[in-house]
């Protein structure tokens, strides 16, 4: 009894918290007087946001739903990559390396299922990148569209300084080290003053370079240039072997800062510069019509769902749609604090998410029937059931999670599809049917448990 009311409180707890997630914004205006009381309400209720302040630590998260480009619109970016000095038997191999690092930039931009594919017309390789849900087009320009390679420089020596040169021209001479030996940049903390700092990692051609570069630099300056800018300057105290070096500051980066700095430095590896030729805010590619008549589609199929179990499964079928509901709230709000991009596909996966959480009730009562008939007394049949459906509970969703597998294609086989709206039914699919072990299984088998006997107990006592 106990463990049943324990399941209940974390069945109602996780709903209210997923409740208080997707609810819509609405609000209450109220202004009268009951009685000698005067009674006011001004609030503004719903889409709630989470802002945790705990032990100094700071969490934040914008729970938003955030459409896609085919619902609601975004950012559509042309490059144009510049293969001049790129061997031509290498210029496809090089748009691809470009389409992927441009890819990994996107990926900083915390954008989910865009739209990247290239376009290649006699000498000119183009890359056109679709972002659903921003329009602020020169915060992309800013990330994905920097037309410069990165570069390290170290400070030019003094019996070098050309007098036909500016000065600004000649603080920094450029080193063999670029960004294509750059491995990965990411944030990491000192362990010595527990600070931010950035980590940077080379692979084994860079990491030789790298330790050429800073034994000659001692007590010197080093710089990394992006787009011709210094991105960050930092004093070497040491040859640095085994390519991984760390680039703090006295006093620790600010986290925000060390993050840009990161994002800045893992999208620098282009093997080709790239310019920007044109950029422009695009519309929904769906008609807001026919928006409308899917999810209104989406929602009929649902209800008639519910009311099939419950006039075939009564109690046990009423149980389950709230199941079903409880479901779908908390499935909603797993979307919103992932966050997942909602495509129209998106929503196929969610609402085809539904039949596979029905169709776990139904294994169940099903066999609660088997048992029933055989002659076992209903609390029984509902313990054996339970148990019994399990297995093939199990193998069907383990079949449909190897199916959105590969439909996502985590690892980028060639041999598999590519597609973002592909990728983006396999998403919510996938949540979907974790989740649904979850309610289709434990929270009907809780509610069936604690309210069930409320309803059936005297039937079950004038039987026995």
């Amino acid at each position: 009894m106990k463990n049943k009311s324990t399941w209940l409180w974390i069945t109602v707890i996780v709903t209210t918290f997923a409740v208080l997630m997707v609810l819509p914004r609405f609000s209450v205006n109220i202004d009268q007087t009951l009685g000698s009381l005067p009674i006011k309400i001004d609030q503004e209720f719903g889409e709630y946001d989470i802002n945790v302040n705990l032990f100094g630590l700071h969490f934040s998260r914008d729970l938003r739903f955030l459409p896609g480009l085919d619902l609601q619109g975004g950012t559509q970016v042309t490059l144009e990559a510049d293969m001049s000095n790129v061997d031509s038997t290498l210029r496809n191999d090089a748009l691809e390396s470009v389409q992927s690092i441009i890819s990994r930039r996107v990926n900083f931009l915390g954008v989910t299922e865009p739209n990247i594919y290239t376009s290649v017309s006699g000498d000119s390789y183009r890359i056109i990148v679709e972002l659903p849900g921003i329009s602020d087009e020169q915060s992309v320009i800013d990330t994905i569209g920097q037309t410069a390679q990165l570069d390290f420089r170290e400070e030019f020596p003094v019996d070098e300084v050309n007098p036909d040169l500016p000065a600004e021209e000649q603080e920094w001479k450029k080193t063999e080290l670029t960004g294509e030996y750059l491995d990965r940049a990411l944030v990491v903390y000192d362990p010595n003053t527990g600070f931010p700092a950035v980590q940077l990692t080379f692979d084994s051609q860079g990491a030789e370079l790298f330790e050429e570069v800073t034994r000659r630099s001692i007590d010197k300056s080093l710089a990394i240039f992006l787009d011709d800018r210094p991105v960050t300057i930092a004093t070497v105290s040491q040859a640095i072997s085994g390519g991984v070096a760390t680039i703090s500051r006295s006093g620790g980066y600010p986290i925000e800062e060390a993050k840009a700095l990161v994002v800045q430095l893992n999208a620098g590896a282009l093997p080709a510069p790239v310019s920007v030729i044109s950029q422009n805010t695009v519309g929904p590619t769906l008609g807001q019509e026919t928006v409308q008549k899917s999810v209104i589609a989406g929602l009929v199929g649902i209800l008639l769902v519910a009311i099939f179990m419950i006039i075939n499964y009564r109690l046990f079928g009423f149980l389950s749609v709230i199941s079903l509901l409880i479901y779908g709230v908390i499935t909603l709000a797993v979307y919103k604090y992932i966050p997942v991009t909602l495509t129209l596909s998106g929503l196929t996966g969610f609402v085809l998410s539904f039949g596979m959480a029905v169709d776990s009730n139904i294994l169940i009562f099903e066999r609660i029937r088997e048992e029933q008939r055989i002659g076992r007394a209903t609390k029984e049949a509902i313990n054996v059931g339970f148990t019994r459906a399990w297995e093939s509970i199990r193998d069907a969703n383990t079949a449909t999670l190897i199916t959105v597998f590969i439909l996502f294609n985590p690892f980028d086989w060639s041999f598999l599809v590519t597609s973002g709206t592909v990728r983006g039914f396999a998403v919510t699919l996938g949540i979907g049917v974790v989740l649904s072990l979850f309610t289709g299984v434990k929270v009907t088998k809780t509610l069936i448990y604690n309210f069930y006997p409320m309803v059936s107990g005297e039937k079950e006592k004038n039987k026995k």
